[in-house]
């Protein structure tokens, strides 16, 4: 049997107004403003921010055997994502192709 997805669907409990439901469930945000932010607990910058002020500590691991940089895109890459070699040095396979 074909349903047509764009017909109004009509069930029993369509049979309440709006005003109604309005009336069933309480209001209890009204006139507050949900000021929880927990998945950004610090605030965020905006973009142009001066940063100046901030010393940020960030640990730099010296190159790996297995790894290598791409003479194209300069990305560290694991020898397994290694295309071919140039007099400069070794192209990734995502810039070979």
């Amino acid at each position: 049997m074909a349903t047509d997805y764009d017909a109004p669907r009509k069930t029993e409990d369509d049979s309440e107004s709006i005003e109604a439901l309005k009336e069933r469930v309480p209001d209890k945000m009204s006139g507050s403003v949900d000021n929880d932010d927990s998945d950004n607990p610090g605030g965020f910058d905006l973009p142009g921010a001066d940063l100046s002020d901030l010393d940020l500590d960030v640990v730099v691991l010296p190159p790996q055997a297995d790894e290598f940089t791409c003479v194209e895109c300069f990305l560290v890459k694991h020898r397994s994502q290694a295309g071919h070699e140039t007099k400069l040095g070794t192209v990734c396979l995502e810039c070979d192709s």
